[in-house]
């Protein structure tokens, strides 16, 4: 091994462990990859800032112009006012219209839109059917990974491996290349979603479902029991007259789920406070599960009420209001809001949002949009009480306090993804339809034409500002900043994995170790590994990692390079059973209060099922 080699092994594994970890930014981690290259001398200056002219890359940046021009003008809409129609409340109906429109509609536009489109359409739909969201934000994630697989602009990854397979000399991949194997996959996936996902998944409920299903009281805040509080030792239902219920309900298949019903004492006075929710030792009991517990120091209690019957509460409790961010006053944020109707509400961090990587520290929520930052939940984690010195990311959760017209003005400036209040956005009407028809002039014409898909998108992209189909500002806006950083960084990584023969050196390795394999062996092998590394990792970066190495197999093999690609490209996009696998399922965890193991319980057997097929079906489509 060269010494140009070990840099780059050192480069690599530093990186996914950032990646990884996400110590750093991907922004900022990307940007220290790239000036690792170029300053150590792995690859020349020129070659690490390849991956900013990438076609990839700006397909890649083209598509999500095109796909928020779809969202902008509420091009879709049509399709959830139908999906809303036709399911007649059936929670079975709705999810079998999920498995048709989502996956359709993730085949030729970024799936993350389509989701951040259907989020708030589904838990609309679940509470018409009475049926809990958990049971319907998972799946809608895993159609729209299923859906993305079907065609070249599906998903960034395929993207990115066509534009890998051209660079190093071969013939690319046409639009409907991965179809056969994808619609097996969809066929596949979607099935076990539709026959087993309501029998692994839980019908559990959001904290910001709780909270805004409460219209009695408006004000909601964290209260911390001091040692010296004359509620300690006290039972919940000593303590408090009023806390909210979760009725049992069952649902299709007869089971029991809990929803938020009406208070224990119905004839006590709606003006008194409300327990919502209990949080002790990092774990967060529902109001329907405080009933046995007995009150102790440092619990912290979700209270519901009047600013005059908190600000009591306070001072005769024995307790004090839980501070939720450094510099924040105890008194003033009740006595500030005491006369505005208030409403709180979930808020989803985007993936484009302009709070990711930015400490809670330095939110100017109270001074900017009059709204308050109640808690936070990072991966079915809650943060309540202190959140100083948390740094956001994508799939975060915010619970947000404050008027409905600064709640609206703060999710739209922050690209928040709001999923409480906003059952009415399934009947607006189509605004313009030249979105769509730019979006199928494209499609057209990459399958009919010779013409790149790169000049087709950009052009797209061009026609969508032009036509007045989206502002400016809104496509640069719509240019998800961590993911066209990752590409331009990992695009040269995967270039110096071939000028340096480290590649090679890694195809050397796994030959003699695999002996006389066949190449069924590599296919298997190579789907596995992508298909556990993206559970981590971007599936883009699992892509660039193992396209060279896929690409110098195949010349070593004597095969055709087609199959193997095809086991990275499905490998790195069966990311089922993490939330940080891909970035749809980061966005749904929080408002189907999600924790990480639901994802292991539906994940994993889907992701050995469709490895299994295609071990099978790859072979079959395009002999090795």
């Amino acid at each position: 091994m060269t010494l140009i080699q070990s840099l780059l092994i050192l480069i690599l594994s530093v990186t996914t462990l950032l990646y990884i970890t996400r110590w750093l930014s991907t922004e900022v981690t990307s940007v220290l990859a790239i000036a690792a290259l170029a300053l150590t001398g792995v690859v020349a200056p020129e070659v690490a800032f390849t991956g900013f002219s990438s076609s990839a890359t700006l397909t890649v940046g083209a598509m999500f112009v095109l796909s928020a021009g779809l969202m902008r003008t509420g091009a879709l809409e049509t399709v959830t006012i139908y999906l809303a129609r036709f399911s007649g409340g059936d929670p079975r109906r709705v999810l079998l219209l999920l498995a048709i429109v989502v996956p359709v509609a993730s085949a030729f536009v970024n799936n993350t839109p389509v989701v951040v489109m259907m989020v708030p359409v589904v838990i609309s739909l679940s509470r018409q059917s009475g049926t809990s969201p958990a049971l319907l934000l998972i799946p809608l994630s895993y159609f729209s990974i299923l859906g993305g697989t079907i065609t070249l602009l599906g998903t960034s990854t395929n993207i990115l491996i066509d534009g890998a397979y051209r660079s190093a000399g071969g013939p690319g991949l046409s639009m409907f290349e991965f179809a056969p194997l994808g619609f097996v996959y969809y066929g596949v996936g979607g099935l076990f979603i539709w026959l087993f996902s309501h029998r692994l998944l839980p019908a559990r409920t959001s904290l910001g479902e709780l909270i805004g299903a409460r219209s009695n009281a408006n004000y909601v805040t964290e209260i911390v029991i001091d040692e010296q509080s004359k509620l300690v030792g006290q039972s919940v239902r000593q303590a408090f007259a009023r806390v909210a219920r979760l009725e049992a309900l069952p649902d299709a298949h007869g089971r029991r789920h809990r929803r938020l019903h009406k208070p224990f004492k119905e004839d006590e006075q709606s003006g008194q406070l409300e327990l919502l929710a209990l949080y002790r030792a990092e774990r967060l009991y529902q109001a329907g599960e405080t009933r046995e517990l007995t009150l102790a120091a440092h619990d912290i209690l979700l209270l519901q009420g009047s600013p005059n019957e908190l600000a009591r509460f306070l001072t005769t409790g024995g307790v004090r209001l839980a501070v939720t961010l450094n510099g924040e006053k105890e008194a003033e944020p009740m006595a500030a809001l005491a006369d505005t109707e208030l409403k709180v509400i979930e808020a989803v961090v985007l993936p484009n949002s302009q709070l990711v990587g930015r400490s809670t520290n330095a939110l100017e929520f109270p001074q900017l949009f009059n709204v308050r930052l109640l808690g936070l939940q990072h991966y079915g984690q809650q943060r309540l009480g202190r959140l100083d010195n948390h740094y956001l990311d994508s799939g975060d959760v915010l619970l947000l306090q404050g008027s409905a017209a600064g709640l609206q003005l703060m999710t739209e400036a922050n690209s928040l993804l709001p999923v409480e209040g906003i059952e009415d956005s399934i009947m607006r009407t189509t605004k313009n339809r030249h979105a769509l028809l730019i979006m199928g002039a494209v499609v057209l014409l990459a399958i009919t034409t010779a013409i790149p898909i790169v000049l087709l998108a950009l052009l797209g992209a061009a026609l969508m500002i032009v036509t007045n189909s989206l502002r400016v500002d809104e496509a640069l806006h719509a240019l998800d900043a961590p993911t066209l950083l990752l590409l331009a960084a990992t695009i040269p990584l995967g270039a110096a994995m071939e000028s340096t023969g480290l590649a090679q050196l890694i195809v050397q390795q796994l030959v003699q170790h695999a002996g006389d394999g066949s190449p069924r062996l590599f296919l298997s092998l190579f789907f596995l590994l992508a298909m556990l590394l993206t559970q981590l990792i971007s599936n883009n970066a699992v892509a660039v990692l193992f396209t060279p190495i896929a690409l110098q197999l195949s010349a070593t093999l004597g095969i055709s390079p087609t199959p193997l690609l095809m086991a990275v490209a499905f490998g790195a996009s069966a990311a089922f059973m993490t939330p940080m696998g891909y970035q749809t399922n980061a966005i749904v965890m929080g408002p189907g209060g999600y924790h990480f193991g639901d994802y292991l319980r539906i994940g994993v057997p889907l992701s050995l099922m469709l490895w299994l097929v295609a071990t099978l079906c790859i072979p079959l489509f395009w002999p090795l």
